[in-house]
């Protein structure tokens, strides 16, 4: 299953309901194969999806193939999809609306009715893989008996874990019988928390998942042919054999142990999952099947999954529509870009500006020394790129010859952007713009890819004030998907609206944020970080306040988010926000003393996983656990949770963002707050903490809750 649908608080929609087109094709020997076409009837862009009545009809359709088939009507049947989609799964816009178990098992039965046709016709079933295959739409194919892929097909994936479910359709119990338990596991369990990664047709058919890879100029001509072909004995697929039992059980407690490290049971669909997978090597499907069933009926009426679809939602439709963007056409045209500095982050931002947007890009360094080093840190990069097979030989010398860095200031002048990237010092970001004024042409837009400071004391003594505007990409740039496009009270209609097309250009989510001290992102995280220094500071021993955050299933622990960001990074926003907002951002003599001595505050990456955990031994750095203001776990995430909801709530009532949905966004696309979560928002309404401790839950009831 997957979602397809919105959870914005509207009244439920009708279901788009998926219809099955059924044809004759004869092949060349004259027999007759029947061929099922899913569509849902809409525009080709929108996807196929399975509801209530598209099941049935499905259900209703097999069935009479399957009386053809006895009749001997017909040799087999092929199912395929509308261009570009076989199908995307279950149409969870009604589902969400489920509100008993036995609805929810009904839906769940319903589905598994429809689709076990597919292997009980009679005669072989087909699936033609023309387009994305989603969840749902993806266990259509696992239950036929073979299986063709397009070759430009790019999205195979069974994401459920991430919104709150399991593959309940099949997927659980015949993919690791198809593809191998270790495979199947990687789909069902780590590719969804992996960014939602996908599985292309090439490597679809190098693990199983499909029997053969063909052309799309005329792949449904050609699986009909390999159909007959198959049909008539002149192609034999192969099977992999099913994985011995100690293979089986020795990938599910390794799955186990890394789902434990990862969430700490914060998230029970991955664990449902797994279970349906340890089972199904030995169980037959009866039971295989019954056991899914039960775990979609539990968890369709989980808070997870509406915490996973209101995330999902965000990031797709509010992703796509943010809110606070101008009028279409406010935006200018960018022919050429300009970047100030050279380092690491403006070599990222340069490569990203080069590759998506296909313009010229022009960095500058203030000596020579500077800027071949610059040079050399886009060569390695590019060549990276290349080497990953991410990108050609002839894109890589495209996109070293639209770079270009020097040291000339006035090579800025024909620029339509420009972006700072120099070190995070107020004073000297002002210089710069000050300087930048003096060569580009007044239209020109002036941004700066601060993480924390003002933008508006940026832009204070230039000419043109409203031409400044925050684009605070995140690190590393290429692989993080949210921009935080910062609006000051001066900034002009042209450059808000030039700064949303420039991050959508790039192939980012832009979220529009009032200029504040660490706008969304690193305001909350560093509250995180500054509650959990705290309470080591009076006496709680560091392991101890590390592994308090667990219950949330997040990326990684407080201190290896220090480490990620590098503990220099980490004080320097620390000391920003507490100039800003005073000790609600308390600073850490700690953590300054550990940064001074140049010290890691978690273990070197060993192989063992214990890079994620603090380094015991820099207790020293605190003084000796204990004492009256010693806290444990819960009562560091206690601490955490308060200082997180009070921030939020000030961060509302100073218009930081339109509305609580947005700094969700952020936090899923900026921190890796995960689906389980539906970001900060719905879990801080869930448990309480928003009644507490500002009167009032911020989202409507329902939202992201059962409750």
């Amino acid at each position: 299953m997957n979602a397809a649908a919105a959870q914005d608080g509207s009244p439920a929609r009708a279901e788009r309901v998926t219809r099955s087109l059924v044809r004759d094709v004869r092949l060349d020997n004259g027999d007759v194969l029947a061929l099922l076409t899913l569509d849902n009837g809409e525009d080709h862009r929108r996807p196929t999806t399975l509801g209530r009545a598209g099941l049935t009809g499905l259900r209703q359709a097999l069935q009479t193939q399957r009386a053809r088939a006895q009749a001997g009507e017909i040799v087999a049947l092929a199912v395929t999809g509308k261009p570009g989609y076989l199908a995307a799964g279950a149409d969870l816009g009604t589902m969400a609306e489920l509100t008993t178990h036995d609805s929810a098992r009904e839906i769940a039965t319903l589905g598994h009715d429809a689709y076990r046709l597919l292997g009980d016709l009679g005669v072989p079933s087909f699936c033609f893989i023309n387009g994305a295959a989603l969840g749902g739409g993806l266990e259509i194919a696992l239950h036929c008996t073979y299986r063709t892929v397009a070759a430009d097909v790019r999205a195979l994936a069974l994401p459920e874990t991430m919104l709150g479910l399991v593959p309940g359709w099949g997927g659980a119990t015949l993919l690791p019988r198809l593809v191998g338990v270790q495979a199947a596991l990687a789909m069902i369990v780590e590719a969804p928390f992996a960014g939602n990664r996908m599985t292309d047709a090439a490597t679809a058919v190098r693990i199983g998942l499909a029997d053969v890879c063909l052309d799309p100029a005329d792949f449904l001509e050609r699986s009909i042919a390999w159909a007959g072909e198959v049909l008539a004995g002149g192609v034999v697929p192969v099977r992999r054999p099913l994985d011995d039992a100690v293979t089986w059980g020795q990938a599910v407690e390794a799955t186990r142990a890394h789902l434990d490290a990862r969430f700490a049971g914060a998230t029970p669909a991955p664990l449902r999952a797994l279970e349906l997978v340890a089972q199904a090597r030995t169980a037959d499907l009866d039971a295989a099947f019954a056991a899914e069933d039960e775990a979609l009926a539990e968890l369709l009426l989980s808070d997870q999954l509406r915490a996973g679809l209101y995330a999902f939602d965000l990031t797709t439709r509010r992703a796509r529509h943010p809110a606070g963007v101008p009028a279409a056409g406010a935006a200018q045209p960018i022919r050429s870009v300009g970047i100030v500095g050279a380092g690491l982050m403006a070599v990222q931002l340069a490569v990203l500006v080069a590759r998506r947007m296909r313009v010229p890009v022009l960095m500058r360094e203030i000596d020579e020394e500077r800027a071949a080093h610059g040079r050399e840190t886009v060569r390695a990069s590019v060549g990276a790129l290349a080497a990953k097979g991410r990108i050609g030989a002839g894109e890589a010398n495209r996109l070293l010859g639209s770079i270009t860095v020097g040291t000339a200031l006035e090579s800025f002048a024909p620029c339509d952007l420009v972006i700072e990237a120099v070190t995070e010092v107020l004073a000297v970001k002002q210089r710069v713009f000050a300087e930048l004024e003096e060569v580009v042409r007044a239209d020109t837009v002036l941004a700066t890819n601060t993480s924390a400071l003002s933008v508006t004391a940026m832009a204070q003594g230039l000419r043109h004030p409203g031409r400044v505007v925050g684009l605070h990409f995140f690190n590393p740039v290429a692989q993080m998907p949210l921009v935080e496009v910062v609006r000051t009270s001066l900034a002009s209609e042209a450059a808000v609206a030039t700064a949303f097309a420039v991050a959508a250009a790039c192939g980012k989510s832009a979220v529009g944020v009032a200029d504040r001290p660490g706008f969304v992102v690193n305001r909350l995280l560093l509250r995180e970080l500054a509650e959990v220094a705290a309470a080591v500071e009076r006496g709680t021993p560091v392991e101890v306040a590390d592994l308090a955050l667990r219950p949330l299933g997040l990326p990684m622990g407080p201190f290896a988010l220090m480490q990620l960001v590098g503990l220099p990074v980490t004080l320097h926003v620390l000391g920003t926000l507490h100039d800003a907002f005073g000790d609600r951002y308390p600073r850490s003599p700690g953590l300054e003393s550990l940064a001074a001595a140049g010290r890691r505050v978690v273990p070197l990456p060993d192989g063992s996983g214990r890079e994620r955990a603090v380094d015991p031994s820099i207790q020293d750095a605190f003084g000796p656990p204990g004492g009256p203001q010693s806290l444990d776990a819960g009562g560091v995430l206690d601490a955490v949770l308060a200082g997180l909801t009070a921030e939020v709530g000030l961060m509302l009532e100073e218009g930081v963002v339109t509305a609580p949905q947005d700094i969700d966004l952020c936090m899923i696309l900026g921190a890796g707050f995960g689906f389980h979560l539906g970001g900060l928002v719905p879990y801080l309404d869930r448990t309480g903490w928003t009644t507490r401790l500002l009167g009032r839950r911020l989202l409507p009831a329902g939202l992201a809750s059962s409750s």
